[in-house]
């Protein structure tokens, strides 16, 4: 599913052969809209004949999209108005220094070695192909690492990198060198933001693995959207972390 702009907004494209439903792709892309802050609290939608009509779906489909976020209390309707965005999710924010999971250790005195399990060039998965807003055909590297300590491995990290923005990236050693260091200074790229969510997830066998854990042990799960100074979004990454290894901590000033 493609992303394209109507008016100030940003509103979904369906694929429809894609194996996710109409209704479902609808709601994903809706849902990350309002996430990015493209439709912000009280951002009032098209009237759903319009809106049915721009995406080329039935009403009957687009309202099952919409009723999946009215559930979630994403959207309101208010009868004889509209509907209303209420709310954007509800995950507190906290500013932060931007940094890489190696950088954080190494401020610590401790020092990751890096495996390299994978490296390839692959058309990206739908899902994050519409969180980078990535045009029909764009190739991502995708780089599988495990980071480790002298003791056991801690991190699993699944990145997926623009390669219109980097070409040849996919050449780098990256058992030797960050993948913020080389976008940064190899390629000149300023990295300025970042959304990074955390959850707590039951480790998978994969992950078990990687991380020589015993399956369904606990794992800190974050996914990041990464972001350059021009708003434009040039690495996606998922990264497991052993619980034992990492703490989440966070210093907060009131006012």
């Amino acid at each position: 599913m493609q992303m394209f702009t109507v008016g100030a907004a940003i509103a979904p494209e369906v694929d429809r052969r894609a194996p996710e439903s109409l209704h479902a792709q609808i709601s994903d892309a809706m849902r990350a809209t309002i996430a990015s802050g493209e439709w912000p609290h009280h951002y009032r939608l098209k009237a759903e004949p319009e809106l049915a009509k721009e995406l080329g779906v039935s009403r009957g489909t687009l309202r099952r999209g919409l009723a999946t976020l009215i559930e979630e209390g994403l959207l309101k309707q208010v009868p004889g108005r509209g509907t209303f965005v209420t709310e954007t999710l509800i995950e507190p924010a906290v500013a932060q220094k931007l940094s890489t999971l190696s950088e954080d250790f190494a401020s610590q005195g401790i020092t990751l070695d890096t495996s390299v399990v994978e490296v390839a060039l692959i058309d990206p998965p739908s899902g994050i192909a519409r969180l980078m807003r990535l045009p029909k055909g764009q190739k991502v590297m995708r780089l599988v690492r495990i980071r480790s300590t002298a003791a056991k491995p801690i991190a699993l990290l699944h990145n997926y990198v623009r390669t219109d923005l980097a070409p040849g990236i996919e050449q780098v050693d990256f058992t030797q060198t960050s993948l913020f260091g080389v976008l940064e200074n190899e390629y000149e790229l300023k990295i300025a933001t970042a959304r990074r969510t955390f959850s707590a997830q039951a480790a998978s066998q994969q992950v078990a693995s990687a991380l020589e854990l015993a399956p369904g042990s606990p794992v800190q799960f974050l996914e990041q959207l990464t972001f350059l100074s021009d708003a434009r979004a040039v690495e996606y990454s998922d990264v497991w972390i052993d619980s034992a290894a990492l703490r989440v901590v966070t210093l907060l000033t009131r006012r």
